[in-house]
């Protein structure tokens, strides 16, 4: 299920989606993509705990930057 929602506030951007998540064993994730400047941070959110990670690189790589921050959200849930 997709929820997308742009946020504009100065320099900044925020977009939200609700997925499923790329693992099947790992459940529903929320992403977060926030754009400062040159910069973007993505949080994933894990819907059935409400554990949250983040990460920050450049706004050109959005995909390698969900991925990042999907692996972190994984090992974060293992060390549970």
């Amino acid at each position: 299920m997709w929820c997308r929602r742009w946020t504009r506030s100065g320099p900044t951007a925020t977009w939200r989606a609700s997925l499923p998540s790329p693992d099947p064993e790992l459940g529903e994730v929320i992403l977060e993509m926030t754009r400062t400047g040159t910069y973007l941070k993505c949080s994933a959110i894990h819907v059935a705990t409400g554990l949250e990670v983040s990460a920050i690189g450049p706004v050109t790589e959005p995909r390698a930057l969900e991925r990042v921050a999907v692996a972190k959200l994984k090992r974060a849930l293992s060390a549970r």
